[in-house]
């Protein structure tokens, strides 16, 4: 007897698409049929001998792997109208690096976004993967309008089990969160609250390789040729380390083809889109054979960057840095580019000349252990105590500095006033004598925001506080006379943002940065210049707005070259980790924008997600307006039937859509950096991949 469903065993045709031969099975299955049952059957079906183990059945109905092959078909609710693909999970590949090559590759494509970018590190000899991820690069077209609300999300499908509860609806408090994102090999994944001290350790020594999942085939590009509209594809020979270490030059006409260039704060907010989700397969978020897609460094926190190990790295983020000054994704003053723009000459003179070793084995003859003992007790000595030498009193800053504090409609004029700071309190007062007396203003910087502004050749030196009030934030500006004092001042209230005072360890080596920072700034007198030294093009160092604006390409060629005095002393990797330090130095280094519209409000706002902290932003100006701190932090969360994102701290909610990108994307740059701030330097660890997924997959 047949019913209308079928056979009144309870049996049903099932319609399979076999992309390798273009070719169509239909099936007659019972529901509580297995996958690997099933896709045994269709094997047998076929009758066609060759190599199926690298197949897998793929639902593109549901964008769903059908990964677990003893689930059962109703588990995953499989119905006579599903068609399904059975289909390779290794396909070709091609990954854009941060230097603008691109690598021609055999990805796993039923893996998630994370283990292929794991997978992706390791092959290339890349430390610290969870910094790194997966983007699309977003189109023209794209910039210019928001994507409007969106929530994605894996659905819960009948009869499987699902994931761990999802850690972000935990309470997260300051100073209660422990654990780490790297796990003892013998030990099982953190479960529960998590418990500790906000931050982990971060300390200087190198974690060790992260391993999970299974390996993908990779395979390279065997001839190496120029593709059409890219940069270099590589062929995987032996000088594939060296091209990912030196990287091939590029032009900038080239390189502005493959290049997001926004061209204000929206359109810097739409590429944030860009991102893959790191809990789903490359097939699943669209993703064809084939594609290009970009591997970039994701998060702002680069943790243990050491030459001996870290080669490709340093050039990789380089390289990223490099890219995102001169394409004017991060913005900088004419000053600081001309700067950049020495040290990028110095790392192309290097390039061609013999380096130091860093091998594994120390010159010294020291050990492993001797090295990770030196470490420990720099760490413990505290650097700000040592040059004190009295820890019974606690440091503070006492000098006269001009401020001013913006008005509507008000002329800008700085009032010269003696303050003092001390613990994270900013006093201010009319004369030095009056210090013993109450002062007439008064901030706790903690929690406030703190850029700066350093123009060496005027020999301006301001420091901007936003600093949080209950009515709203409050705006200071404070001018400074010397470079010291610039540097001296603008570190302490950087560490009182974060909660901490001088006496942190980190104080010294602050101002010591800042002032590295301004040294190389500084114009170089009686350097005479080689004509055949100024036979370079300025656009291949400059971001285009500062080109033709105030300077011929002869005059402009002429500052690179004065600047580069400065820097000719340096080698390769000096070279760029200086540009790299310098790059972290500028204001908006580490912001992550989207477009968002809180609850209850009919104004677009500009979001801005940074290593510890939240900062609401004017659309228009880039003004902040307010600003959260992580560690104040509760739970994070996404409703995902109303695609709302909801952040809960200790004395408010804020709640808000997301419309330049879908709001799974701002909630894995949330536990992203808390996952990132818990890393360890213990050795004996390996990557939890378990409780990153917990802290950004947005399960409920």
């Amino acid at each position: 007897m047949i019913s209308d469903e079928g056979l009144i065993d309870g049996t049903w045709v099932l319609t399979i698409f076999v992309t390798d031969f273009q070719v169509e099975k239909n099936l007659r299955v019972k529901g509580d049929l297995h996958v690997g049952g099933l896709m045994l059957k269709l094997v047998e079906a076929l009758d066609i001998t060759t190599d199926w183990s690298d197949h897998g059945l793929y639902w593109p109905g549901k964008t769903l792997w059908l990964s677990r092959t003893r689930s059962t078909l109703d588990q995953y609710g499989v119905q006579s109208d599903a068609n399904l693909w059975f289909t390779p999970m290794h396909k070709g590949l091609r990954v854009m690096m941060p230097d603008l090559q691109i690598l021609d590759l055999r990805i796993d494509f039923s893996i998630n976004i994370f283990s292929v970018v794991i997978h992706l590190c390791k092959k290339l000899g890349i430390r610290h993967p969870e910094e790194l991820s997966l983007s699309r690069k977003m189109s023209r077209e794209e910039l210019k309008k928001n994507k409007g609300v969106s929530a994605t999300r894996r659905t819960q499908l009948p009869g499987l089990a699902a994931p761990n509860d999802h850690l972000s609806d935990r309470n997260y408090e300051s100073n209660a969160i422990g654990g780490s994102p790297y796990r003892a090999r013998s030990a099982t994944s953190p479960q529960g609250t998590l418990r500790g001290g906000y931050g982990g350790g971060q300390q200087n020594s190198p974690s060790a390789t992260a391993v999970g999942g299974h390996s993908p085939n990779y395979s390279f590009n065997a001839n190496g040729a120029m593709s059409p509209g890219s940069a270099h594809s590589l062929s995987f020979d032996g000088s594939l380390d060296a091209s990912l270490i030196n990287s091939p030059k590029v032009s900038v006409k080239e390189a502005f083809a493959m290049l997001n260039r926004p061209r204000n704060l929206a359109e810097k907010a739409r590429i944030s889109a860009g991102w893959l989700d790191s809990s789903r397969s490359l097939l699943e978020q669209g993703i064809e054979e084939n594609s290009i897609v970009l591997l970039r460094f994701k998060f702002s926190t680069f943790y243990d960057i050491n030459p001996k190990y870290d080669a490709v790295r340093i050039n990789q983020i380089y390289e990223q840095a490099r890219w995102s000054l001169i394409s004017e994704e991060l913005d900088c003053t004419e000053e600081e580019m001309i700067m950049f723009a020495a040290i990028q000459l110095q790392v192309e003179k290097q390039s061609r000349l013999p380096q130091p070793s860093y091998d594994r084995s120390t010159s010294q003859g020291e050990d492993e252990i001797d090295f990770a003992l030196t470490d420990l007790q720099a760490s413990l000595d505290g650097e700000s105590l040592l040059a004190s030498g009295d820890i019974t009193r606690t440091p503070e800053l006492r000098d006269y500095l001009r401020f001013f504090k913006p008005r509507k409609f008000a002329i800008r004029s700085f009032k010269r006033c003696f303050f003092v700071f001390k613990d994270t309190y900013l006093s201010m007062y009319k004369r030095a004598e009056d210090a013993n007396e109450p002062p007439v203003l008064s901030f706790n910087l903690k929690g406030c925001e703190v850029s700066s502004d350093a123009y060496v050749l005027a020999q301006k030196f301001s420091i901007h506080l936003f600093i949080p009030r209950p009515t709203g934030m409050i705006e200071l500006w404070i001018r400074a006379d010397t470079e010291e004092q610039f540097a001296r001042w603008s570190a302490a209230f950087k560490l009182a943002a974060k909660g901490h005072t001088m006496a942190d360890s980190s104080y010294e080596a602050e101002v010591r940065t800042t002032l590295t920072f301004l040294s190389m700034q500084h114009p170089a007198s009686d350097v005479t210049t080689n004509p055949n030294d100024l036979r370079f093009e300025p656009d291949n160092y400059i971001a285009p707005r500062f080109l033709g604006r105030t300077k011929t390409d002869q005059q402009l060629c002429q500052s690179i070259m004065q600047a580069h005095s400065n820097v000719s002393s340096m080698n390769l990797i000096e070279a760029k980790l200086n540009y790299i330090k310098a790059w972290q130095s500028l204001p908006e280094y580490g912001f992550t924008y989207f477009i968002m519209k809180l609850r209850n409000s009919r104004k677009e706002d500009l979001l801005a997600v940074v290593s510890n902290r939240l900062i609401r932003m004017d659309l228009n100006k880039g003004d902040s307006l307010k600003m959260w701190r992580f560690q104040n932090m509760k739970s994070w969360s996404v409703n995902w039937e109303i695609k709302q994102v909801q952040v809960a701290f200790e004395d408010e909610e804020v709640v808000f859509h997301c419309l330049t990108a879908d709001c799974k994307v701002v909630h894995e740059f949330i536990g992203g950096y808390i996952f990132l701030s818990m890393r360890s330097g213990d050795k004996n660890q390996m990557l939890d991949e378990e409780l990153f997924h917990k802290l950004t997959g947005g399960w409920l």
